[in-house]
């Protein structure tokens, strides 16, 4: 890595290549490729022309070692002013590649109409595309559920009505009928979907050198209508069904049963501790919940059915983890997968879903509450058509890709990439199993997976293992990443094993269905930030004051969501919707602002970067600051960090907040002198970040505390560390 502390790529040489872990054979030959590559961008090049130049030669590739990757990037980026020009730039839209995107094809018909002569290209025009969208926001939508398979049994007499002052988000597709599960399980002949097209693919855990298996469409469709069979002989119309499983075909083809036969789904994480699975149930008033006997993680059997029992009196039906039998008893009451499919037994292979308005319950979900209840979120038959329509224009998925983001119905991101798949005509790919290992990785190149999901701690697990070495990943066309802070020399260990495809970043929430910040194809992406709001997306950042900064200023603060936003909340099951998005936010273009929660960055250049929750913030000396731009600093100051979470703690008896630090090891079972450690730290923070800022508090741990959907709990960090804290006197 000496090379980028003497700046540019030219600087680059042999012995470098060397230490980077290119071999002496090899290395003369890159060298000269990669300087042909940098001298096609022109004399005197920026670092963002030099990158995608040397990008678009394919000088790097996915087998080379991730040092030389680095030794590279960096180099290329040496130079770089973030101050002046913002984060740099990895991936670049292509001029024509942009207009086979779903997006592109969009705006090539439609563009020349709605813009006038302003419209150029998708790459040239999509702000201008954008803030139509916006405005416009009938137009939008007319054209976009046009894209997708939603099939209508009564057509909506209009697609926005803002009469309901009531309703702050307006009423959306009044007067529509549908069942969405039965759109994901018709064939679509403009998707060019048939019931022989692929659904679901998948491979069970420990069988990782078979062939991955197959579901189609008549298939899946079939397993559904069995299931909704006997849930009918059980329930009510109405009456919610609990699922507390891993995301297998099974928990799919509950999930989809239970919508079709018009029940609905409360969606319970697998890794929730007894107590946890007791208040959603009570919560939702399920009647009952699908589970497993065990998880099989890592070869390991993780009790999961214990669990449920310890947390619930509820019925439950339980499906075996592995083979026919279930390696649990059964309390009085519960059933068996295989008694309870037996229900089905003699009803008619042919099912009638059940039609209902578009605004009707069809999943309850829950936020990440960690202290009194989590608040109850319903997604209606909007919430589906949401997501999958912003994963349609931003991730570009389209008809015959293979979608793999491991999630679990309990997180928002499950309903997402279910109907991301099956909406867009896309096959839905799951592995039953850890996805934490090589194995996993493995999955993702045998199932030619081209969209792959992740969350940031799942990527830093694949780097630490090299997880993808000798794997071949050149079939993912997008990757997308969200739950958390990306890490950048992570994402760049991600993109280069794809051969430099583009990481969309996403931000939104479970009561938004979607994403309010994201990546999009159709802009040149930088890592660990975001291009840009989300399609038909208004928001504005505001100030300490409530007042909204001018757009494209750069500066930080509170985002304020506009209000008239597709597929979002306008009630919660046990908490005053009005009180927790709208109360104190400021009017704006004569609407009231709603709160979404996050402190967010507008850079030079455009991009958004999210700092963390506004209880995330911190006032250092004077000075405030996010926690993420701390972790930012501290998580490159040590190659043994895997991560790192920084807290402010407010002394007992007053003054200036602490700074502390907690830090994972890569290896958890290692020492470290934790004054080093924290010497290194405020090294790192001093020179990249602000001088005045200091650590007051390192310490080591085992894990952090995240919630169901992987995000780190700094709430929880802090609290645990104020009360050891106070009881040891330290600060």
């Amino acid at each position: 890595m000496a090379a980028s502390a003497r700046g540019g790529v030219w600087e680059i040489q042999p012995g470098d290549v060397g230490a980077a872990g290119l071999g002496a054979a090899d290395a003369g030959a890159f060298l000269a490729a990669l300087r042909s590559a940098a001298a096609a961008a022109g004399p005197g090049a920026a670092g963002d022309a030099v990158w995608a130049a040397v990008a678009a030669a394919g000088v790097l590739r996915p087998e080379h070692p991730h040092a030389l990757h680095q030794l590279v990037y960096y180099s290329v980026y040496a130079g770089w002013d973030r101050a002046a020009r913002g984060p740099p730039p990895y991936w670049f839209p292509s001029p024509i590649d942009s207009r086979q995107t779903n997006l592109g094809r969009l705006m090539e018909a439609n563009g020349p109409k709605l813009l006038g002569p302003a419209y150029k290209d998708p790459i040239t025009s999509f702000n201008l595309f954008y803030k139509f969208s916006v405005e416009n926001q009938e137009v939008y939508w007319s054209m976009v559920l046009k894209q997708l398979a939603v099939k209508f049994q009564q057509e909506p007499k209009s697609i926005l009505s803002t009469s309901d002052r009531s309703k702050r988000g307006g009423t959306w597709l009044q007067g529509a009928v549908l069942n969405i599960a039965e759109c994901c399980l018709l064939p679509c002949p403009a998707l060019n979907r048939t019931d022989d097209s692929t659904a679901i693919v998948w491979r069970n855990e420990g069988h990782d050198d078979y062939p991955v298996n197959r579901m189609s469409l008549k298939e899946l469709r079939s397993q559904v209508i069995t299931v909704a069979n006997a849930l009918d002989t059980m329930f009510h119309k109405g009456d919610s069904i609990a699922i507390d499983m891993p995301m297998t075909c099974n928990a799919v083809i509950i999930y989809l049963a239970v919508i079709l036969g018009g029940f609905v789904v409360v969606s319970i994480a697998d890794s929730f501790a007894p107590q946890e699975i007791g208040t959603r149930m009570g919560v939702s008033k399920a009647k009952a919940i699908f589970t497993q006997d065990f998880i099989i993680r890592g070869g390991k059997k993780v009790p999961l059915y214990s669990r449920v029992v310890q947390g619930s009196s509820s019925k439950a039906v339980v499906i075996p983890a592995t083979g026919d039998y279930l390696g649990v008893t059964l309390r009085n009451g519960d059933m068996s997968w295989k008694d309870f499919l037996c229900r089905a037994s003699g009803r008619s292979s042919i099912y009638s879903p059940v039609y209902q308005s578009v605004d009707a319950l069809t999943n309850i979900l829950f936020s990440s509450g960690t202290t009194g209840e989590p608040k109850a979120i319903p997604w209606t038959q909007l919430s589906p058509i949401r997501c999958a329509a912003d994963t349609w224009a931003h991730m570009d998925v389209r008809p015959q890709d293979i979608g793999c983001w491991p999630t679990n119905l309990g997180w928002v991101m499950g309903p997402i990439i279910l109907y991301t798949c099956f909406l867009n005509g896309a096959t839905l790919a799951l592995y039953h199993g850890s996805p934490l290992g090589r194995d996993f990785c493995k999955f993702v190149q045998d199932a030619g997976v081209t969209l792959l999901g992740s969350v940031p701690s799942l990527v830093k697990s694949w780097k630490a293992g090299s997880c993808a070495k000798g794997l071949d990943w050149t079939k993912i066309r997008v990757l997308g990443t969200t739950g958390e802070a990306s890490d950048i020399d992570d994402n760049l260990w991600l993109t280069s094993h794809t051969s430099y495809k583009p990481i969309v970043e996403c931000c939104g929430g479970t009561e938004l269905a979607s994403s309010y910040i994201q990546g999009s194809l159709l802009q040149p992406q930088a890592f660990g930030a975001f291009s840009g709001a989300s399609m038909s997306t208004g928001f504005v950042i505001l100030d300490e004051q409530g007042t909204p900064y001018p757009d494209d200023v750069p500066c930080a603060g509170e985002v304020g969501l506009f209000p008239l936003h597709f597929g979002a909340t306008n009630w919660l099951l046990n908490a005053d919707h009005d009180k927790v998005y709208f109360d104190g936010m400021p009017i704006y273009n004569g609407r009231q602002l709603r709160r979404h929660g996050d402190i967010i960055q507008r850079t030079v250049g455009g991009y958004y970067i999210v700092q963390g929750r506004a209880d995330d913030t911190m006032n250092l000396g004077g000075i405030k600051t996010s926690s993420v731009e701390i972790e930012r600093v501290c998580n490159r100051a040590d190659e043994r960090l895997l991560e790192t979470a920084a807290v402010s703690i407010k002394p007992a008896g007053g003054g200036p907040e602490h700074l502390a630090i907690l830090a994972v090891l890569k290896d958890r079972s290692a020492q470290y002198d934790v004054n080093l450690l924290k010497s290194k730290f405020q090294r790192a923070i001093q020179k990249n970040l602000n001088p005045l800022f200091k650590v007051s508090y390192v310490k080591v741990v085992p894990e952090f505390p995240r919630t169901a959907s992987n995000k780190l709990l700094r709430r929880v960090l802090r609290d645990q560390l104020k009360q050891e804290l106070s009881n040891h006197s330290k600060l």
